[in-house]
């Protein structure tokens, strides 16, 4: 068996990754979000729960699940804190996404990778898709995280790295439309 086509889809905040994601689905990729890979270790991961409970105590608890809110709520606020928890956390999504991708039997494989160039990871992939959008188009999507944009790879040096990006500022159709460009352009013989 042959592997896929690995693809990475990454994109600022609020860019339309996750619509771009679902529209790489629909047309018959198959599809993974490290975004739900974190809430599936947040979850089930036992060890991870542990560090984080040695870390910051049952704060970061609601209910016996961990409280991704306040989690944030430590993370944003303090650097170091950050840091600590990328380093636990990244190991254990980059396992889970490679194993993941080697469970894949379909042509073309896509993981959304929210910080892929902020963590190096743009190397294990075969291609890499950039999804933008204007600063007010997003800023309209924004969920109020936009300190966060200070720490990231700046939009213009994303899409300068990536195989294809896609300005993000139209219709769900003409989403549809790149993503099936980019298919068609990936399965070409």
């Amino acid at each position: 068996m042959t592997r896929p086509l690995a693809v990475a889809l990454t994109g600022g905040i609020a860019a339309g990754k996750s619509e771009a994601l679902q529209a790489f689905a629909r047309l018959g990729a198959a599809v993974i979000s490290t975004d739900e890979v974190v809430h599936e270790l947040y979850r089930d991961d036992k060890e991870l729960q542990a560090a984080l409970r040695a870390r910051w105590g049952d704060s970061v608890f609601a209910d016996g699940e961990v409280d991704r809110a306040a989690i944030g709520r430590i993370v944003f606020a303090d650097r170091v804190e950050l840091l600590w928890l990328e380093s636990e956390l990244h190991p254990r999504v980059r396992t889970a996404t490679a194993d993941w991708f080697a469970r894949q039997t379909s042509e073309v494989a896509v993981a959304e990778i929210p910080l892929l160039f902020e963590t190096g990871g743009e190397s294990r992939f075969d291609k890499v898709v950039v999804i933008t959008a204007p600063a007010d188009v997003r800023a309209e999507r924004r969920d109020g995280f936009a300190d966060r944009e200070e720490r990231l790879v700046p939009e213009a040096e994303k899409v300068r790295r990536a195989d294809f990006a896609y300005v993000n500022d139209g219709t769900l159709e003409e989403l549809d439309a790149f993503v099936a460009n980019v298919l068609e352009e990936l399965t070409a013989p």
